[in-house]
């Protein structure tokens, strides 16, 4: 009994020393759990959130966040059902989400990237260099609206024939095998498959959406959370971007390092793939002389109705439901 008192009461001690030293919190003040579920696998979009954690920046907030991945269904559907507090979307997710003739409520309260950085791209010996010159290729995609919208979009501004595009669903086959030996172009995030045909000595032509159409400069990815819960937990919410903020600046600051802290926990990733994307993406994360998180209303409205033009969504997005800024750290 006596030992079973003392081993109980070295515990204690160790527990009532780390509270200690996580200011500003009180000694016997538990730590809030947050569940965060991301749009997808962990890769550098993410970085921020590791750094976060790791350096204990959610602890001194008083949260204590898990990071998990999504169904298949993607972070909006899990959110809106109470089953995540905070969750990795993107714009089009949130724009379908709350036009859908069930509305989803959930709204964006954060842009972890201040611009879109996809795009089209195929291997630099194809050719293809503008999108009239999508036509007699083949693109290979998952068969969203979304998509065919953007090719034929694109194509009509450069002025090429979309019903000359040869389509073909290739699932998640990555950017390299499907153009290796399926088709001539897909759409990628340049901070991952661009970066990594840079490592690969592959060149590749790419074209970035918002060149040819600037409608098409949206937010991807940004943290989004269920309305009530906002309503009910608003210090929650300002707590835990201000810690992501911290770890997404010092991404900025410290790439190499925050690519360090995101490997302890996904060490699948490639390390040399991971700095270089970070290094890229830094320069995303925040726009000069603004503060981290910001959407901009615009770009809000310029892409809802680039959707609904195109019949993607059957009616106007009302934009103040989509987002808010108000719960961002004051620059």
């Amino acid at each position: 009994m006596k030992k079973t008192f003392i081993a109980l009461l070295i515990l204690t001690l160790m527990f009532t020393l780390a509270a200690c030293a996580s200011e500003p919190l009180e000694a016997d003040q538990p730590l809030t759990r947050i569940t965060l579920v991301l749009d997808w696998v962990p890769n550098t979009n993410h970085t921020g959130l590791y750094v976060a954690k790791n350096l204990g920046y959610y602890e001194a907030e008083g949260l204590d966040v898990e990071i998990i991945q999504p169904s298949e269904g993607g972070s909006a559907d899990l959110i809106a059902a109470g089953q995540g507090h905070f969750g990795i979307s993107y714009q089009e997710q949130v724009t379908y989400a709350l036009t859908a003739e069930n509305p989803l409520p959930v709204k964006a309260i954060a842009a972890i990237l201040q611009h879109n950085t996809s795009g089209f791209a195929s291997p630099a010996e194809k050719g293809i260099e503008s999108p009239r010159d999508f036509e007699g290729r083949s693109y290979g995609g998952w068969g969203s609206p979304m998509e065919m919208s953007t090719i034929e979009g694109l194509m009509a501004i450069d002025g090429g024939d979309f019903s000359q595009v040869e389509v073909v669903d290739i699932g998640a086959m990555d950017f390299f095998a499907a153009t290796a030996a399926h088709v001539d172009f897909t759409w990628i995030y340049y901070g991952w498959d661009g970066i990594a045909s840079e490592l690969r000595n592959l060149p590749l032509n790419f074209i970035l959406l918002q060149d040819v159409d600037e409608n098409l400069d949206f937010y991807t990815p940004v943290i989004i959370a269920e309305n009530s819960y906002l309503e009910s937990n608003p210090d929650i919410a300002r707590a835990f971007l201000r810690a992501t903020e911290k770890g997404y600046r010092y991404a900025m600051e410290n790439p190499e390092a925050a690519a360090g802290e995101l490997l302890k926990d996904i060490p699948e990733i490639d390390s040399e793939l991971a700095k270089a994307s970070i290094h890229y993406l830094k320069d995303y994360y925040q726009d000069p002389g603004e503060a981290w998180g910001v959407m901009d209303e615009s770009l809000w409205i310029n892409y809802s109705r680039w959707m609904q033009d195109r019949g993607l969504i059957e009616g106007p997005l009302e934009v103040s439901e989509a987002y808010t800024n108000e719960f961002l750290p004051a620059k």
